[in-house]
């Protein structure tokens, strides 16, 4: 049974950063894309970024490229979403998931495996 914990979510003023993270267990994820997500209130859940696992190609949504890194530590099964320069806009619950496949369409297609997210919000 695929798990995954975020954490590292909280308040933060407008041009701070912070450093989610995804703990990943039940398996092993070779093969595997994990990915980040957020839900602003009233709005549909919208990708953020993605990375596979094995070979760690990486995949961001426009809204936050060069704003956002995402990175794989395989030794620890975790996942990180490091936020620079937020913005009030970037409030919202960022979720971690993940699904089997490693290329492009994998990462940015429908996902298998969902935490139960972290909430973000950047004040003005």
């Amino acid at each position: 049974q695929v798990q995954l914990v975020e954490s590292g979510g909280g308040l933060v003023q407008a041009g701070g950063s912070l450093r989610l993270s995804c703990a990943a267990s039940g398996r092993t994820f070779s093969g595997y894309a994990l990915g980040w997500f957020r839900q602003a209130a009233g709005k549909e859940r919208e990708f953020v970024a993605a990375i596979s696992w094995s070979v760690g190609s990486i995949y961001y949504a426009d809204s936050v490229k060069g704003r956002f890194t995402i990175s794989r530590d395989r030794a620890k099964n975790t996942v990180y979403l490091q936020m620079s320069s937020l913005k009030p806009e970037d409030t919202a619950v960022y979720y971690c998931a993940a699904r089997l496949g490693a290329g492009a369409g994998a990462a940015l297609g429908k996902y298998d495996y969902w935490g139960q997210g972290t909430q973000v919000t950047v004040s003005s």
